[in-house]
């Protein structure tokens, strides 16, 4: 059976270190240390599969020890994945820094991530799914290519502007169906896109906009969906005939907030395959997975199951 959701993207291995707090320059301090599976694309993966929807991963690899595990996990987690694995390019990896606090600092190289095409893959594995699912951990123009492939074909299209690439093409977003960028990415795309260029809004401002006026603003992209993930505010969802804002959930302990943002974006597109294409139902249930999410260490293995999901009081 084909996979309704599937996601292109990156796998990257994280290599985790907690302190109490971040080091300041020139500064050496004694953590603790963890690694395993992460990357966006494969975040997002292993939360739409968790969530209780047949997920389908393609990603690219470097001939090394970090590509056996990739592949290992995600068929661990009943993913269905297909991994290019490059010559002379290492998987991609990632340094990240936690405080007690649960906040994170991240350096990613993309290594093989970076080094493969739209052409490079199957368009049998594209025909099934239903939504796909894309971030900026990949070649932007890979980005493009296949946001017009699924264009064409009819599938609903996902985009998460994370990393937010500074060489981004914003015509791109004519290919979004819906658009999720949290409030970094929301600023940034509003002070560089060429229609918009509001040079000086900033993330201070963002959090002081009413809902009316932060709709207005995600009007002018001329996407059908935006949905801007605010942290502990929740998320807001815009759409050309009426925006809403859903608070967090109670009752979340954060412990470690790497990889809620994946988590969001996976659950969501999940969700729209649970609730038919209920964008407010899909948002709910993405926040819930977004929240268990951060209550755990790590990114991949902190993704919450369908009965954690279904267990959780506020649902």
């Amino acid at each position: 059976m084909a996979s309704p959701v599937l996601v292109i993207g990156s796998f990257v291995q994280d290599l985790t270190f907690f302190v109490e707090r971040f080091p300041v320059a020139g500064e050496t301090l004694v953590g603790r240390f963890v690694t395993g599976p992460g990357g966006k694309g494969s975040n997002q993966a292993v939360a739409a599969a968790r969530a209780g929807v047949k997920t389908a991963f393609i990603g690219a690899v470097g001939q090394d020890s970090f590509g056996d595990q990739a592949e290992k996990f995600l068929t661990q987690e009943g993913i269905d994945r297909h991994f290019l694995r490059i010559p002379h390019a290492a998987t991609g990896t990632a340094g990240i820094t936690v405080n007690a606090d649960g906040q994170n600092q991240i350096v990613v190289a993309l290594g093989a991530n970076e080094k493969f095409c739209a052409s490079d893959i199957d368009p049998v594995l594209l025909a099934g799914a239903k939504i796909l699912v894309l971030q900026f951990e990949i070649h932007p123009q890979t980005v493009r290519d296949l946001l017009q492939l699924a264009q064409a074909s009819g599938k609903i299209t996902i985009l998460n502007p994370a990393p937010m690439n500074a060489a981004m093409d914003f015509s791109m977003l004519d290919l979004v169906d819906i658009f999720i960028p949290n409030e970094t990415e929301f600023v940034t795309v509003m002070q560089r896109h060429p229609a918009i260029l509001e040079k000086g809004f900033t993330e201070d401002q963002l959090a002081v906009l009413t809902t009316c006026e932060l709709h207005a603003r995600c009007r002018k992209l001329g996407i059908k969906t935006v949905i801007v993930t605010l942290g502990k505010r929740g998320c807001f969802i815009s759409q050309a005939e009426n925006s809403e804002m859903i608070p967090v959930c109670k009752g979340i302990v954060a412990i470690d907030t790497t990889g809620a943002g994946d988590a969001f974006v996976g659950g969501f597109a999940a969700g729209l395959i649970l609730f038919e294409g209920e964008i407010g139902r899909a948002a709910r249930y993405a926040n819930i997975v977004a929240g268990l999410s951060v209550t755990k260490m790590g990114t991949a293995p902190a993704m919450p199951t369908k009965a954690e999901i279904d267990a959780f009081s506020n649902w």
